[in-house]
């Protein structure tokens, strides 16, 4: 009898110390794209097809959400949305089995609203193998140990912006990193990891308006912070907080930046920067001959076109697309007819607009430097085809990042040379941003579609897998398993040991 008392003491503490603290390894996806953001995954291969049905490990049914998959050691960590409950939730899943090990709401006095392509819950966790941070624009800070244990909380104001709060915490040694951008506040905040206390807080000066999104996740090296903020991208000491360096830029801050020996590389993007995201417009004779049915040489509210004052011509289909020209404003005397002098007028408002904006572009920025907004710490390495969303990977010299529609660019860092720019079979917009596994480059659509290339400088397509659902959250890939979380459900995806 004591024997058996002995094993089955034996066993329980074995299931207990499964879920202990563990160390974090090269291997492991501990923030937004991993390590550093870096969105290059160590260790084992993963599959080139997968799908549905496919290589499947396993698949999770999930409420909403388009956080990123955060893993350390068998623990992967989720938020979700519960639109019905109009609830948030913190999630722990065994990454090796597909199975909930706890699951902790957190009570928001009220949700977060954002642009319709946005959820509450898009923002990734972060870990260090001891606990693990999640944030909510609609709640704040809140830290669980490994166990679910809730350690403790900051909470913050519900913010207020037009895209919606998709920004990603991020530890770096004992310093929980948060940078927050809304119309309610904005600033980058340091908190103590194991205590919740503030270590330092450093308030953000420049004016947030609709265009600004502020996701990026920060990112570190030889302990500077670097912070892709409103229009800026801006340096601190990592300890204190002091402020080092100011590149400015025309940006809405929402791609994540990537490290490249010296050099920081950040895809600056803002709706007017290319001419391909400014349509042309007709001088008033062309408006006429085009769109005038009845002959009276004027144009009528039933006459007037579409016109855009900017637009993404890949990814259309996305919702809120662009900023259409509305007849009320051009029709100045609102008699209901568009005649030459008002339509004048509108178009050469609309080019002064236009005229005020930078033009954005992949920036490539001196790590060290002493001078504020010297042209001599940047390269601007391309100014075409800039991901909104999607950030850029940068491995063995070279410089991917792709856009809407599926267009795929290499660049060579060290000169800024063109590599290639192709057309993956990935179409539509784009969310979710590109990884490397086992020197393989995976990008992904926002229909679901992921395609897998060959890296350098001659790319090889080798495979194209549908999701069948849609998919807005980068995916995380740890020992050769892929985890891409759809809308609807969280798929492992992983070679059979009989391959």
């Amino acid at each position: 009898m004591s024997f058996r008392i002995f094993s089955l003491l034996f066993l329980l503490c074995l299931l207990s110390t499964k879920w202990l603290p563990v160390k974090l390894s090269a291997e492991d996806w501990p923030q937004f794209r991993g390590t550093n953001s870096s969105g290059i995954a160590a260790g084992n291969s993963a599959p080139i097809h997968f799908g549905p049905d496919m290589n499947v490990l396993w698949n999770l049914s999930l409420d909403a959400g388009h956080s990123s998959p955060c893993i350390v050691g068998d623990a992967l960590f989720l938020t979700t949305y519960h639109k019905s409950s109009n609830s948030l939730f913190v999630l722990c899943i065994d990454r090796r089995r597909g199975t909930v090990r706890w699951q902790r709401r957190v009570d928001a006095k009220s949700i977060e609203r954002g642009h319709p392509s946005f959820n509450p819950a898009s923002s990734t966790p972060t870990s260090d193998g001891k606990r693990v941070v999640a944030y909510f624009g609609s709640y704040g800070l809140i830290c669980f140990d490994m166990l679910g244990t809730k350690l403790w909380d900051v909470q913050m104001p519900l913010t207020k912006s037009y895209s919606g709060n998709a920004t990603s915490p991020a530890i770096f040694g004992d310093l929980v990193i948060l940078y927050r951008g809304n119309y309610v506040d904005h600033f980058l905040l340091a908190v103590n990891k194991k205590t919740e206390e503030e270590v330092w807080r450093v308030k953000q000066d420049e004016h947030i308006t609709g265009e600004m999104a502020c996701t990026a996740c920060p990112i570190v090296m030889d302990g500077k912070l670097i912070v892709h903020t409103a229009r800026a991208v801006r340096a601190f000491q990592l300890n204190t907080g002091k402020h080092l360096w100011t590149v400015k830029c025309a940006t809405t801050a929402t791609s994540t930046p990537v490290l490249a020996g010296e050099e920081i590389i950040v895809a600056a993007w803002n709706k007017l920067g290319e001419e391909a995201l400014r349509p042309p417009f007709p001088d008033f004779d062309e408006l006429v001959k085009q769109n005038d049915k009845n002959d009276d040489q004027q144009i009528g509210r039933d006459e007037f076109p579409t016109f855009w004052i900017f637009h993404r011509p890949e990814g259309a289909e996305a919702p809120q697309n662009g900023a259409t020209v509305r007849f009320q404003q051009v029709d100045s005397n609102r008699d209901g007819q568009i005649v030459s002098a008002e339509w004048k007028k509108q178009i050469a408002g609309i080019e002064r607009y236009r005229a005020q904006a930078s033009q954005h572009g992949m920036l490539a920025i001196k790590l060290n430097q002493a001078g504020q907004n010297d042209p001599t710490n940047v390269r601007i390495l391309d100014t075409a085809s800039i991901p909104e969303v999607p950030s850029p990977l940068s491995i063995d010299g070279y410089l991917y990042f792709v856009k809407n529609g599926g267009i795929l660019t290499c660049l060579e860092i060290a000169t800024g040379k063109r590599i290639y720019r192709m057309r993956t079979p990935g179409r539509g917009t784009h969310y979710a941003s590109p990884f490397i596994s086992g020197g393989k480059l995976y990008t992904i659509s926002g229909a679901g579609v992921i395609s897998v290339l060959t890296l350098g400088p001659n790319p090889k397509l080798l495979a194209t897998n549908d999701m069948l659902d849609e998919v807005y959250a980068s995916p995380a890939v740890v020992d050769g398993t892929i985890y891409v979380r759809t809308h609807a459900a969280l798929y492992a995806f992983r070679y059979s040991d009989k391959r």
